[in-house]
């Protein structure tokens, strides 16, 4: 903590703002916008997880508003459509259930300052899997329209139809994670693993937890994927004036056998 890391930190805010606008990639005013709210959101969250830690129902419920703000999140990304909240049923289904059988199998003790940790990684891979699974989904269903279309007329049920155009597209949301579990320890050094050699762990111990959160993403977040594609070609998430879209048609459509 100093005058060093302030400046260290808006250096890098400045850096990135500038390349944005030098490069037009218009992304300026989101990259300075998006530092300042880390920088107050981390310090308010900062203060109040050292004031809930000791309480096991306020970190629970600490988590919960992770499950919605992520929802809010992943669901602005891929829609303005209130249908966008569907987000949190892929965003809390795998995260929750691992956390507390994490817990009560005593790989992760029953006290906020681990469960809280353990929770937002996990809840966090989920968000991102959403929104880009999500987002490319219907990016893909909007712009091969055409396509879906003559899977219809060919018999297929629209939901058949959607997930044959979508789902590859759906698939990409999984790169990054595929990436940083092929590449630790050759490339990245993740947090968690710095994190526990900073703290005072020793190489292995951070390495055994750093190989946990790792296979924990990516299970959740290939749940994640697959339900939020699951939800787009079903018609539960959607953009607004898709609702007569021929990929939601009712099955008794007369374009559908």
């Amino acid at each position: 903590m100093g005058p060093a890391l302030a400046a260290a930190l808006v250096v890098a805010l400045l850096l990135a703002a500038a390349v944005g606008w030098a490069a037009r990639l218009g992304t300026s005013v989101q990259a300075l916008t998006a530092g300042v709210r880390a920088t107050l959101q981390l310090g308010g969250v900062s203060l109040l997880i050292g004031a809930i830690v000791a309480s096991v129902p306020a970190s629970a419920a600490f988590v919960a508003v992770m499950v919605v703000v992520a929802a809010r999140t992943a669901g602005k990304r891929m829609t303005d459509d209130p249908s966008g909240w569907w987000a949190a049923l892929p965003i809390g289904l795998a995260p929750l259930p691992v956390v507390g059988a994490l817990v009560l199998a005593g790989v992760v003790p029953p006290e906020g300052i681990a469960v809280i940790p353990v929770a937002g990684i996990l809840i966090g891979g989920t968000m991102t899997a959403t929104a880009l699974a999500g987002r490319r989904a219907l990016d893909e269903l909007e712009s091969r329209r055409g396509e879906v279309e003559a899977a219809l007329s060919l018999g297929l049920l629209p939901r058949e139809a959607a997930l044959e155009i979508a789902r590859p597209a759906a698939a990409q949301s999984l790169v990054p994670v595929m990436d940083q579990t092929r590449t630790v320890g050759l490339v990245t050094l993740p947090g968690a693993f710095v994190g526990m050699l900073l703290g005072g762990a020793s190489p292995v111990e951070a390495g055994a937890v750093q190989l946990l959160v790792l296979v924990l993403l990516l299970a959740v977040e290939h749940v994640a994927a697959a339900v939020a594609l699951e939800l787009v070609c079903r018609g539960r998430i959607s953009r607004p004036g898709e609702q007569g879209d021929v990929v939601h048609r009712r099955r008794s459509s007369p374009a559908v056998r």
